[in-house]
This record gives C-alpha cells, structure tokens and sequence, in this order.
C-alpha cells in the first residue's frame, strides 16, 4: 500500500529533472549555435583579421626520430624552408606540430602512443614533449603576455597539456587557439605529404564535403542531430507523465475509502499514547529523584575528599618547602667548609711571612748607627762657596741692566749716525748729477735705471735679513730650551734626596696596589669555588625538573623543545618566542583548567613567522630532533567566538596574562573557552553559543556535546614543571654567566697582577738607574753650560749683524725714495734752497753724532769687559765646584736609604691586622657550619612527620575514591534509564492537549489495566492504512505538479523544433557563403599562378546531371537552387587564355592537377586565414615555372602586412622555394637514428638540393 506513492514520487523527480536537462540543453545548444555563427562569420571575413603572430621557436624532444632536446633557434616570422634527406626527419618535424596544434593524434591507444616516442639505441624513452613557442607582442593570445609557452607531454600513461609552465586541459588549449584563429573546421594551414595528391584526385561530391567541411556544417550537423535526439527523449518523458497521471487517479479513489476506517483508529492510538505517556513519565521522576539523591551524596563526598586534597596538596608544599631548605643549608654548609679551608691557608701563609718580616726588622735595627760625622766640614764649605756665587751673581744682576742700557744707546746713535750720513750723501750726488744731464729727460732715465737696479739688491738685503731674523729666533729658542734644561737638570740635582724620598713612595704605593690586586683574587677564586657548587646544584635541580616535564608529554616533543631552544641559541634566531606555557602567566586557582583546555597546546612554539617556523623545522628534520608544533603569528586568523557576558560564564583569556604581542596565539588556543563553576553550566553553555565550557576542577564539555571529566592528579602540574624547569634553567644561566664573569674577571685580575708586579719592578729598577745617574747629570749640566755660552755669543754676532743689514736697507730704501721724488721735480742745474740748508744743518750733526757714538761705545766695552769676567768666574769655577761638593753629599747618604726601617715595620703591623681579622673569620665560620647543621636535623625531624601525615590523607582519598566510583557507576545505569525513558516518550510524538493532566490522579495500576485494554482494541486495525491522509495530500500534488510539468514539455518541444529549422537555415546559409567566397578567392589565386590562364569552381546540382554548367556568379539563380540539390564542386580551368574552352581537372596533367589542387588550398586559406602555415613538400609534383609561381605567391603573402600577411614553415627539395627563403634549416639524421634540426645557409641549403638532383 505504501510502496507506489514512494515510486510514483521517485518517478514524478526523475521526469522534473529531465525537463530541466531538456531546457539547459536547449540553451547550450542556441548558445553555442550562434557562438559558431559569430565564428564563421568572422572567419569568413578576411579584411578584420587580427594583427599577425609566428611561432617564435619549437623544442622537441623523445618525439620519434627526435631522441635528444633539439632547440630550434628562433624562427623568422615571414619565410622559413626545411631541407633535409628523405628520412631524415622532416615530416616528423612537421607531425610534431601537428601533435601539439590539431586533433590528429586524440584519443590514441598503447601501440599509438608508442609509435610516437623515440625507438633507436641507448635507453628507452619513456615520455616526449613538444614544445611551441609564439610570439604574442601583439597580444593574439589573451594572456597579457609577449610570448604564449604551449607545450604537450605524452608517454605511456599519460597526455598532459601545459600553458606558460601550467597545466591545462585539451579543451583550453583548442579554445585558445580557436581564439587566435586556428579554425577546426579548416585545418589547411597544415598540409602534411599526400595532402596536395588527395586533393588532385579527389571527386566532385568529395570536394563538395570538403567545403562544407570549411563552412562549418558538421557541426550545425551535430546540433541538429543532438536536438532531435533530445526531441525523442521529451516524448519518452511525456508517455511517462501519462501512465503516472492515470496511476494517480485510481489511487485517489482508493484512499477516498480508506480515510474513515483510519480516524476511528486515530482516536484509540490517542488513548493509547497517552496511557503509555503517564507511566514513563512517572518512572522518569521517579529515576531523577535518585539522581538527584546520588548527586546530593557525591557533592558530599566531593567536599570532603577536596578538603583531603588540599590538605594532601598543602602537605606536598610544606615537604616541597623543607626539601628546598634543607638543600639550601646544605648548600650553605659546603660553601662554609669552602671558606673554612681557604681561610686556614690563608692563615698558614699570613704567619710564614710575620716570621720572615719579624727577623728583617730586628737586622735593621742591629745595624742603623754608622754614617752621621763627616757632614760638618762639608756643610762648612759649602756655605762659604754658595756666598760666593751669590756675591758673583749680585754683581752681574747689577752690571747687566747697565750693560743693555749702553748697548741701546750705542746701536741708537749708530742708526741716526747712518741716517744722516745716508742723506748728505745723496744729496751731494744729486748735487753732482745735475750738472751731468742736459735735461730733465736724460735725468729721469738715469733715475729710473738706478731706481730699477736697486730693487734685486733690496731684495737680496731683504732675504739676508730674513734669514737672519730666523737664525736669532732660532738661537733664541734653543737659548731658552736650553736654560730651561739646566734648570730642570740642576733642580734634579738639588731634588735628589727628594726624589728618592718620592720614588719610595711610589715603590709603596705599588706594592700596596700588588697586594690589594692579590687580595681581590683571592675573594674572587672564593665566589668562584661557591659557583662551582652552586652550578652543580643547579644543574642537578634542572635535570630533575625537565625529568618532571618530559613525563608530560611524548618523547619527540620534548626532545624538540629542548632542540628548539639549542637552535634558537646557535642560529641566534629572533622569531623563536617560546611555548605557549612559557608565554603565560596564571594563578594557582585557574591552572588545573588552563591545562586540561590547552592540552598538548601548551607545548606548541610561538613564532613571528612561518618562513622562522621552516627554518627550525628544517634543522630538525635534518638533526633527527624530535618534531614540535609552531603557531606563526602572522598566520594565525583566531576566530571570534560567541563568548556569553555572564557571572558564571567567565572568559578565560581574562585569566591570562601575557604579552599582548602573542594575543593572537593565546586567541587561537583559548578564545573559544569559558570558566564556569560546574559542568552542568558548562555543558549548557557549550550548547547555546558553541564554546568549550570548563570548571576549576578540570571538569570539561566542548561544543560538539563531549564531556571530559574524572579525577586528575594535582601534584603533577604542566605549568609548574614549565616554570621550574624554567627557573631552575635560568639559575643555571645566571649562575653561568656569574662564573664566565668571574673567570673573565680572574682573568683581568691576573692581568693587572702581572702589570702591577712589572710596575713594580721598573719603579725599583728606576730608583737603581737614578741612584747611578748623578755623575752622568753633573756632566751633562757642564756640557749644557759651554753650550749655552756658545749659543749667547753668537746670537750678539747675529744681532750685531742684523742691525748692519737693517741699517743698510734703510740706506737703500731712503735713496730709493729720493731718486722717485727726484724724478717728480723740476730738472735744476743746482740744489734747491731748502737743500742746500740741510746739507749744512747735516754736516753740524753729523759731527756732534760720530762723538756721541765713540762716547757710547768706550762705556759699553769697559761694562762687557767686567761681565764676561764675572760670567766666567762663575761658569768655569764657582758652579763646578758647588755641584761637586753635593755630589759628594748625596754620595754620603746613599747608604742610608738601601734599608728602609719604618717600612718594614710598618708591614709588620699590617699583617698583624690581616691575621687577627682571618682568624675572627675562621671563628665565624666554624659557628655558621655548626648552626646550618643543627637546622638540618631539625628539618630532617619535620619532613618525617610530615610524611607520615601525607601517607595518611592519602590512603583516605583512596576511600573516598573508591566510594566515588560505585556512585558514578550506579549513576550511570540510572542515566541510562533516564535516557531510555525519555526516548520512549519522544516516540509516542506530539502527544494531545493535557495529556499529562488526564491521568495525573489515577493509580499506576489502574492505568496498566487501561492501557492494556487499548492496546488490544487496536489490535482491531492491523491492516489500516496509517498513511491514507499523507498520501492523498501527496498524490494530489503529485498530479498537479506533472500535469504542469507535461505542459512545460509541450512547449519544449516546440522549441526544439523552431531551433532544428533554424540550424537548417543557417546550415545552407554558411555553404552557399562558403562556396561564394572560395571560388573567389579560387580564380584570384590561379590567376597570380597562371597569368596566362583562367580558373574557376562549379557547382553541380541534381538537376544538371547532364554535366550542364551555372556560372557561380549568376546569383538569382543560386537563390532558386536548394542546398540539398547540390552533388559536387567541380574544377574548371585553361592554362593559355583567358578565353578558350576550359577543361575539367579530369582533363589535366599531373602538375596541372597538383597546381589546381594548391590553388583550393590557398583560396581556402584566404577565406579562412591563419596566423601561420606549414607545408610539407607541396611543390613535389609541380613543374619549375609553377614551382617559381607559388614560391613567389608565399613570399608576397609573407611580405604583406602584419594585417594580411603569414609565416610559412615549408620543407622541400626544389631551389625555388629556398631562393625567396627568408631563414633556411637543415634537418640531420645521425647514427644513434635521432634527428636534430641546424640553421643552414641559402648556399648550403641549395647546394643540398642539387646534389639530391645529382
């Protein structure tokens, strides 16, 4: 009864799709009619063919006879001949082109696809490529690019296109070049051998095919014959819709009868279900009150064991506690022992060297009383000597002042002397000169010349002059220096005991910088010997802690972490951050639930970048270093969740803290996740806004309804272990750090020591060297003193010169000046008045002049006389003598400072010092050890108790766990009573309103007994048809829908016919175009190949089976003649005039009939051009003149503009191809059976051809 409205349904949906194929494909098919109308009407349409494109290159290789990679170079984009041997190649060359661009080799089995790959010596080639590359500058091919790389693969599983180094499918490929005007329907821009001969014998029905082949009309065929198959299959459909209608109605009238007989059973069911609906819905209740009974006890007894918990956890933190201290004293303890020992030896060394400086001190003492008497007779003289010199040195301080003042006034009236010398005789000169000249002329003449040779004489006193002035300042800077050096030469002498005094002093001080340097290092080699202990404690600590944390988690991962961080460390790589758990920080409270959300998660590696992440796991894969997971942060894309904003709903990212650098990473693991106080919130939660929903305890409900929950063990926490393995790793490295440093630092100290024992060493070896230089000083200040006097006197002879020199240039100057103003004046015989008064005045003053300067120099010579006595008394006697008296002083005391007393002493007291404050610390130390260890016995005591109470509180969590599970067990088998119940009221459907009022206050008893009455009343209706009312409401959709659906049909069917009409149409449109633009171009093409002659096509018809002729151009009656009528296209043609009876191709000779067959060739290609053109030995069969004809016609159709013209690709064995060449190739056949493909010369290429005549 149920199963035909189920097939009637199944039915009813398969005919609906049908009519929807039926309306698509009528679509296509009217698409893509008139995509193939656009097409040929483009193609037959020459004057807007696109710019020209070539092919560029061709690379071949496993393809035949081409074994190895053959790289054509480059082709010319006009007129490109192949030459080659017959076998060698060239009409593979050409199937290669082909392989690639036509449908030659489609749908080929095993035996063809291994004809096609190389079979020669060496080793099998499993696959070929062909490889084309075009030139698309001007855009041709809709890539945007400048060249277009189509390349086809095959081997023996396998037929692969690719475009520019991409895979594409063979349908892209064809509808690429369809695009660039690579017609299928015409395929004659490729002539392979015998293309031309089958042309030439080809009947007129056959060529009549041919151009409908061109025009197109297989595939105005092949929509026509898809169309009225799909006619067919719409009146298979609408059949169907008839037998199903007529199945419809009879159903109708049977569920008409059966509707009654199923409300009565209706109204029992009701009954029946609600019954049943009373008694599971009490059991219901009654199960979830000892649920709810279950849950009051487990809440109990989960109070009781976290308060266990806590207790047991406080006491793992208090054993925690006291294991820390106990190491911590015991560490302390050892480094006191360290102190201990290193402070004894200090001690032993301390009193070796108290013995040693007790028993110097007691010899100086011994011997201090022997140099302090001959030091009064030596005082004596030397008082009576420095008398002396001071009375020698009073005299000559008062002499000298005097003795400058005479000299000044000496080199004074010596300069006015010579001045007015120099004016009286040049005023006598030019006394003199007067008289010699006649005039003016004459005398200025002279005068220039005079004043012109003056001038390098002036130069050269000027130069002398100079360098005088440079040789005074030169003795006057050495005369300074050189006082200043017996200065200081004679303060060293009178500073001796002074310097010996400072130089003691700086010995000291050296040495108490060589002890205090000694004493650093030994603090230091103290710090350096505790961090050794505290190191190897540390390192101890870490390898328990990562002992703890690999226990968390698998074997690879923690070898990777510890990798990862090594890597980071070696490769100083930036981007490596660390684990999530090293990134965050939590409180105690919410860490259980951190955990238990993030998982493994915890471990995963945050990085800046997946090109860091590639990096790290490079280097592991390449080390074999475990595997880890990375989250690059500029990868991750976290999604925002629907986070509830509740009190008990707490987001856990707010419990987080973290760099809000990582916020995406945290984002991604905890975005999704809330706190919430039970599991019951959690899961509720996780169902309303699709989160994961997780409690303090661990407790967890996902939203994909899972819950996750159970006991989890506290003691071990993930995040923890992270945090100490990570302090104690950072100890480590502190600690590690502190000791480079210090070792770094004991190295410096070294250093310093070594650089202070060596200042030392030149301090005491300079006090040596000065006590053994004071009879070289008083040396060198004798040799200074002759030196110094030798230097005065000639800066006197210099001075004394210089002022000569100046006096004299003053002369020349002033004459100089004369004679210009003498040639300014008026030419007299005689001086002028007022000259002639200064020459008397001059001659007066002159005279008084010579008596002052004779005057002057008589005082200064009697003073220099006695200053030079005075500087030599003391030069030569009184100083030698002085210097040599404290020469011996200095002598006489040197004995005293080789045994320094006080400083020995003062030692002595140091070290005192040193040794009670070592021995005050020795003390301390021995009380630390003493109170450290007391402590750890008493922290020993402690941690035994406190262990005794852990193993009790925790064999009560045992209990309280074991009690715990037997709850969760029997809660269990409740739920799933819970549940079963549940499922049976949900079966019973949508129960009737107050249903569950009806029987609220009868007894369960009483309602078994109902029930049970219902159920055998129903027994009653076992064949009702419970379906009847659905199926007839389907039923009738059904019908409606089908009878909608055949009308729609109808009208399909209508439109296929319309379309079939069309694509007859047009079908005839497109030959008669066709054939209209063929003969054309036909007689154009053999009039440029015969001049001479005339050439046209005929077609032949049903009705002119008598070989009755129309011409083609007599369009009126084309109209009248139906496609359908036509039987043949003929070839007429006459080869000498344009006049006479043409004949038939029957009639023709063999190169004839090959020349009228190429002509076809080429006026089919005018009609439907190609960007390029490939003929495979075309002029074969033509005699020479019409040989020069078509290769003349292919340079001219190559010549021509990027609009109209073509590149040809061409093999032959005729010159004249090769003479209107633009590139020529030669193919080559070698001994391993390959072929290769070389650029030839036109020379090269004809001579081949010759000799192949030969």
């Amino acid at each position: 009864m149920t199963s035909a409205p189920i097939g009637v349904s199944r039915v009813a949906n398969t005919v609906e799709r049908d009519i929807i194929n039926l309306k698509f494909h009528r679509m296509v098919l009217l698409r893509e009619l008139s995509d193939e109308c656009l097409t040929h009407d483009r193609t037959f349409t020459p004057e807007v063919r696109s710019p020209i494109m070539y092919i560029k290159q061709i690379i071949i290789q496993g393809f035949k006879s081409y074994k190895e990679q053959t790289v054509i170079e480059p082709f010319s984009p006009k007129h490109n001949v192949i030459v080659g041997r017959n076998g060698s190649g060239k009409s593979n060359f050409f199937a290669a082109i082909r392989f690639v661009l036509s449908d030659a080799y489609t749908q080929m089995g095993r035996e063809e696809r291994s004809a096609l790959l190389h079979e020669g010596t060496g080793s099998a080639v499993m696959s070929a490529f062909v490889e084309i590359i075009f030139d698309n500058s001007d855009d041709r091919f809709p890539t945007g690019k400048p060249e277009l790389i189509l390349r086809r693969t095959i081997g023996m599983k396998k037929d692969e296109y690719s475009l520019d180094r991409k895979n594409a499918t063979k349908s892209d490929v064809m509808n690429l070049l369809e695009s660039a005007g690579f017609s299928r329907s015409n395929p004659y821009y490729i002539v392979p051998q015998g293309r031309v001969t089958a042309l030439t014998n080809m009947k007129d029905a056959e060529r009549l095919n041919l151009l409908k082949e061109v025009a197109g009309t297989q595939v105005y065929e092949a929509r026509r014959t898809e169309s009225l198959k799909i006619m067919t299959e719409t009146n298979n459909k609408r059949e169907k819709i008839d037998e199903l209608l007529n199945y419809i109605k009879e159903r109708l009238t049977e569920l008409e009868e059966e509707k009654e007989e199923l409300r009565d059973y209706q109204e029992k069911d009701k009954d029946r279900r609600c019954l049943q609906y009373s008694i599971d819905h009490r059991e219901q209740v009654a199960i979830n009150e000892e649920l709810e009974k279950l849950d009051d006890q487990r809440q109990t007894g989960v109070d009781d064991t976290d308060d266990h918990r806590e207790h047991f956890v406080n006491g793992e933190k208090e054993l925690a506690e006291i294991n820390a201290e106990i190491g911590e004293l015991k560490q302390q303890v050892a480094f006191l022992k360290v102190d201990k020992k290193q402070l004894d030896d200090e001690r032993r060394e301390m009193a070796k060297n108290k013995a040693k400086l007790e028993l110097e001190v007691k010899g100086l003492r011994d011997g201090q009383s022997a140099a302090q008497q001959a030091k009064a007779q030596h005082a004596s003289e030397l008082q009576s000597l420095n008398s002396a010199i001071q009375e020698h040195e009073e005299e000559l301080a008062e002499i000298t002042p005097e003795y400058k003042s005479r000299q000044s006034q000496e080199t004074a009236t010596k300069s006015e002397l010579d001045n007015a010398e120099g004016i009286r005789q040049r005023l006598y000169a030019k006394q003199g000169r007067n008289a010699r000249f006649r005039n003016k002329r004459e005398r200025d003449d002279w005068l220039r010349e005079e004043i012109n040779g003056s001038y390098p004489q002036l130069a050269k006193i000027k130069a002398v002059r100079v360098q005088t002035a440079e040789d005074i300042a030169q003795l006057e800077k050495d005369i300074s220096s050189t006082e200043n050096e017996l200065i200081t030469l004679r303060e060293q002498l009178d500073s001796r005991g002074e310097s010996n005094e400072a130089m003691q002093k700086q010995i000291n001080v050296a040495k108490g910088e060589r002890d205090q340097l000694m004493d650093e290092r030994k603090e230091l080699w103290r710090e350096d010997a505790k961090l050794d202990s505290i190191i190897s404690n540390a390192q101890n600590e870490l390898r328990r802690a990562e002992q703890d944390l690999s226990h968390t988690m698998d074997q690879n991962t923690s070898r990777g972490l510890a990798a990862v961080r090594r890597i980071k460390r070696q490769h100083n790589l930036e981007g490596i951050h660390g684990t999530l758990a090293d990134l965050l920080e939590v409180s105690e409270r919410y860490r259980r639930a951190v955990e238990v959300t993030a998982g493994n998660s915890l471990f995963h590696y945050v990085v800046d970048s997946d090109e860091t992440a590639s990096k790290v796991i490079e280097i592991l894969q390449k080390e074999k270093a475990g595997r880890i997971t990375f989250i690059p942060l500029n990868r991750v894309k976290p999604r925002t969740g629907n986070i509830p904003k509740a009190n008990d709903a707490v987001p856990m990212m707010e419990k987080l803290q973290f760099d809000p650098v990582y916020e995406k990473a945290f984002q991604q693991v905890f975005g999704q996740t809330i706190i919430c106080p039970n599991l019951t919130i959690a899961g509720q939660y996780a169902r309303s806004h699709g989160v994961n929903g997780v409690t303090m305890d661990g407790d967890r409900s996902d939203k994909k309804g899972a819950f996750t929950g159970g006991s989890i063990d506290t003691r071990h926490s993930r995040i923890q272990a992270v945090r100490d393995a990570n302090k104690w790793r950072d100890e480590c490295d502190n600690h590690r750090n502190r000791s480079v440093e210090i070792k770094r630092t004991l190295e410096n100290k070294d250093q310093e020591i070594t650089r202070a024992v060596g200042e030392l060493q030149k301090l005491e070896q300079r006090r040596t060297q000065q006590d053994n230089s004071y009879g070289p000083l008083r040396q060198e200040i004798r040799s200074k003193s002759s030196s110094l006097q030798n230097m005065k006197d000639t800066l006197d002879a210099k001075e004394r010169a210089k002022a000569n020199i100046e006096a004299n240039m003053k002369a020349l100057t002033e004459q100089q000046n004369a004679h210009e103003a003498e040639v300014a004046s008026e030419f007299k015989k005689a001086l002028t008045r007022d000259e002639e008064t200064q020459l008397e005045n001059l001659s007066s003053t002159v005279q008084d002049l010579r008596r002052q300067y004779s005057e002057s120099s008589s005082a200064r010579s009697e003073l220099e006389s006695r200053k030079t006595i005075l500087e030599i008394e003391l030069r030569e006697n009184l100083r030698p003598r002085l210097d040599q008296l404290k020469a011996q002083e200095f002598d006489d005391g040197d004995g005293g400072s080789r045994g320094n007393l006080s400083q020995s002493q003062k030692e002595l007291k140091k070290i005192d010092k040193a040794l009670a404050t070592v021995e005050q610390k020795l003390e301390e130390t021995e009380s630390s050890i003493d109170t450290a260890t007391a402590s750890i016995v008493d922290l020993q005591a402690r941690h035994a108790s406190t262990m005794t109470s852990q193993s009790e509180i925790a064999k009560t969590i045992e209990k309280n766990q074991k009690r715990m599970e037997k709850s969760i067990q029997k809660r269990r088998i409740l739920t799933k009573q819970a549940a079963e119940c549940a499922i049976k009221i949900r079966d019973l459907g949508i129960l009737p309103q107050g249903a569950l009022e009806k029987y609220q206050k009868t007894k369960s008893e009483e309602i078994v007994k109902r029930l049970h009455k219902v159920n055998e009343a129903l027994k009653k209706y076992g064949h009702v048809n419970k379906k009847a009312f659905e199926q007839y409401n389907n039923f009738t959709v059904q019908r409606d829908l089908l009878e909608k659906r055949r009308a729609e049909l109808d009208s399909s069917q209508a439109s296929i016919e319309e379309l079939i009409s069309v694509l007859d149409q047009r079908k005839d449109e497109a030959i008669e175009r066709t054939f209209k633009q063929v003969s054309k171009e036909f007689a154009n093409v053999f009039e440029k190949l015969v001049p001479a002659g005339r050439g046209r096509l005929v077609i032949q018809r049903k009705a002119d089976r008598a070989a009755q002729e129309e011409e083609e151009d007599s369009e009126d009656e084309a109209r009248k003649q139906s496609v359908e009528n036509y039987t043949g296209v003929g070839i007429s043609v006459s080869f000498n005039s344009k006049h006479d009876d043409q004949q038939r191709i029957q009639q023709l000779s063999g190169g004839q009939k090959s020349l009228c067959a190429l002509a076809l060739v080429f006026a089919i290609q005018q009609c439907d051009p190609a960007p390029f053109y490939l003929f495979d030995e075309i002029d074969a069969n033509l005699d020479a003149q019409y040989r020069t004809a078509v290769a003349n016609m292919l340079r001219d159709i190559s010549n021509q503009s990027e609009k109209d013209g073509g590149q040809f690709i061409c093999t032959t064995f005729r010159p004249e191809m090769l003479l209107v060449a633009e590139k020529t190739y030669g193919v080559r056949y070698q001994r391993n059976k390959s072929s290769s493909v070389v650029v030839v010369s036109k020379e090269e290429a004809l001579s081949f051809v010759e000799g192949e005549k030969q």
